[in-house]
């Protein structure tokens, strides 16, 4: 085992992002002018995550092989759709949320409550929506430090967003022409996917994708009595090499002894509220909290008040980031 580590107060506050102290950027991608796209707020938590815009907020900007972001929307707000070279992973914090997929977004659909959570396969055109009556927000997890690299959007998403005043660059930056913006000479704007690529964009049905890419929160409740829930993982219910793996612990999951990995760990409580307990202090994480817990720091995580307590553990690995993985040959 490696050595031990311990942190002072003010160190492990450096690495918690409060829910209530999120920093929305409302401008972040290129649809941000598009009608019924144009009120929802992106928040990079750790990691730039793949923000266009240049006055994007990110909270802590050190690393740990992956990105960790988050999308509010009000009702019926949505995300164009758009597609990565690595891992996108979301879970509902809060309202009811509609997700879909395909080359225009109706080769399948599925809706998803708060803890509920998704792992989207690479390859694929996706888009969500708030289809709730209040805000909601969406966690999200992108493999690789650079997550990626960006997001690449359907041809129509760029079209549409020129028409009201966004222009992407190659850059991977956004210009508003409303704000007297324009490419710069040497910048040529992103070109739009072409037939072979756009050929290749999977279309998978509901019934190939909820069961291979989809956890219910009260399903994970039930498995949560036993243990720890292997989510996200080659063994996991949800069989993936994102860069990372993803657990789920509930009130029992774990003892009440401190513990230790020699890996990045990052707490993002989806119920409730969690005592974290460390070499050096302890602390009270809420819902929507996120804690960035270095290699080699012993702690505990015990519920702080009765009640429904739940949260998702998400774990550095050796994995490299990239496109799904599958079994197999």
């Amino acid at each position: 085992m490696s050595q031990q580590i311990s942190l002072t107060k003010d160190e492990m506050e450096a690495r918690i992002v409060r829910y209530g102290e999120l920093v929305p950027c409302r401008t972040a991608f290129i649809d941000a002018h598009t009608p019924g796209s144009d009120k929802k707020e992106n928040f990079t938590i750790i990691g730039g995550g793949v923000s266009e815009a240049a006055d994007q907020h990110v909270h802590i900007t050190e690393t740990p092989g992956f990105n960790i972001g988050a999308a509010g929307q009000p009702p019926f707000c949505r995300n164009s759709l758009h597609t990565h070279r690595t891992a996108e992973v979301f879970f509902v914090l809060s309202g009811t949320w509609r997700f879909f997929w395909g080359r225009h977004g109706d080769a399948g659909e599925v809706t998803l409550t708060s803890g509920d959570i998704i792992n989207i396969p690479t390859g694929i055109f996706r888009g969500f929506e708030n289809i709730g009556t209040d805000y909601g927000m969406i966690m999200a997890i992108l493999g690789g430090d650079d997550a990626g690299g960006g997001v690449l959007w359907a041809p129509e998403v760029i079209i549409d967003a020129r028409d009201h005043g966004l222009i992407l660059g190659e850059n991977g930056s956004l210009y508003d022409t409303k704000k007297g913006q324009a490419l710069p000479d040497n910048i040529a704007p992103m070109p739009l996917m072409d037939d072979a690529a756009l050929a290749r964009i999977k279309e998978p049905s509901v019934q190939e994708f909820i069961p291979h890419y989809v956890a219910r929160y009260l399903d994970l409740m039930a498995y949560a009595k036993q243990g720890p829930v292997d989510v996200i993982s080659p063994d996991g219910l949800l069989r993936d090499k994102p860069g990372f793996a993803i657990d789920f612990i509930a009130r029992g999951s774990l003892g009440d002894e401190m513990y230790q990995i020699d890996a990045h760990e990052i707490i993002m409580v989806a119920k409730g509220h969690w005592t974290l307990a460390y070499e050096g202090g302890s602390t009270v994480l809420a819902t929507g909290d996120v804690a960035a817990i270095p290699p080699n720091l012993p702690h505990r995580l015990v519920p702080s008040m009765s009640g429904e307590a739940a949260l998702y553990r998400v774990t550095s690995n050796d994995d490299p980031a990239g496109p799904t993985w599958t079994e197999g040959p």
